[in-house]
């Protein structure tokens, strides 16, 4: 089991790839590993408060990668995970709002979740129009420009846009940002900030060297020496 964020890192490194929840490959996932103590505890940090700090290493990559849930996918896999997620999901297929949203995120280079919502033209709720300090957010962060028209009550929802962006790997995690008490300790829910791997990593992230096929071969292989119990279909959920 894992009790601190040095022993999750250690994980990370060693496997490659470490989805956050239960996948189908028992004992793959940061819930299965780590204490029911150390999740959502106020008196000591656990998975849920070392993401931010575990990205802001340099060592992994965090995002929603695998099946639309979170996870984490180790520096020296990523340029192969790349290279084979972006192969089976072109951004020009991805369809004209996913490519909105990622032209707006790379005009900014990174933005916070409500920021990239609104600069695309979104408001932070579909129930209701954007509200004055939602536009105050918006001018923020598209520098004064006019909002897009409104998205049809039938569109796509921008959170199911920016998840497609991650599990496509054009998108991922930057940090986490909370809000403060007048003590200046953090509380709440941490707001995702967004950017491109290429903006986080450099450019070139995506592994040229090898086809994609020889990427996802690579991957399959590393993960059927790590769990040999691992059924096929579910070894091909986490690559896919």
């Amino acid at each position: 089991m894992i009790h601190s964020q040095q022993q999750l890192e250690q994980t990370i490194a060693e496997w490659g790839f470490l989805p956050f929840f239960h996948n189908g490959i028992k004992g793959f996932s940061i819930e299965e590993i780590t204490p029911e103590e150390l999740w959502f505890n106020d008196e000591r940090p656990g998975p849920w408060e070392w993401k931010g700090p575990i990205i802001a290493n340099w060592r992994a990559a965090y995002g929603k990668f695998f099946s639309g849930k979170a996870g984490y996918v180790s520096l020296e896999w990523l340029p192969d995970f790349i290279n084979w997620r972006r192969s089976r999901t072109p951004l020009g297929s991805m369809g004209d709002e996913a490519r909105h949203v990622y032209d707006v995120l790379l005009q900014h280079e990174s933005l916070l979740s409500n920021e990239l919502k609104l600069a695309s033209g979104y408001t932070l709720s579909r129930k209701r129009h954007a509200s004055p300090r939602d536009m105050e957010t918006y001018a923020a962060a598209s520098g004064g420009t006019q909002p897009r028209k409104a998205m049809p009550k039938d569109g796509p929802a921008c959170d199911k846009v920016i998840t497609g962006l991650e599990m496509a790997t054009y998108v991922c995690i930057a940090d986490f940002e909370y809000k403060l008490t007048k003590e200046g300790r953090s509380y709440g829910w941490g707001v995702a900030r967004y950017c491109t791997p290429e903006a986080m990593y450099g450019e070139g992230i995506a592994h040229d060297q090898r086809s994609p096929e020889e990427s996802r071969q690579k991957i399959a292989s590393h993960l059927r020496h790590l769990f040999p119990q691992a059924s096929e279909a579910a070894i091909t959920r986490i690559i896919d």
